[in-house]
């Protein structure tokens, strides 16, 4: 599999790569081919590839409330609820 700029992947834009068997100086001639299915991805990469393709990165009634909240002065922040959010995505990361 070929990796080039042209990716759909933003995470990939600018990295070039070789396909399996293909020595670098064949790289962009495309004399060698491989399947999406000859490449295996690890649980991080599929976990990323996923959240990619989700279609409500953004919560807007959410955010439009956060705004509201910062506007008013209403808005309470709590360090240690933060703090604990941020260890437990770690934790998962890490599983």
């Amino acid at each position: 599999m070929k990796i080039n700029s042209t990716s759909s992947n933003p995470l990939l834009n600018g990295v070039s790569g070789t396909t399996r068997g293909e020595s670098p100086s064949h790289a962009n001639t495309g004399a060698a081919t491989t399947s999406r299915s000859d490449v295996d991805l690890s649980p991080a990469a599929r976990h990323l590839a996923a959240l990619q393709d989700s279609a409500a990165d953004v919560q807007t009634t959410r955010v439009q409330q956060i705004r509201d909240a910062l506007a008013s002065g209403d808005l309470r922040i709590d360090p240690s609820r933060i703090a604990d959010g941020l260890l437990a995505s770690v934790r998962d990361l890490l599983k």
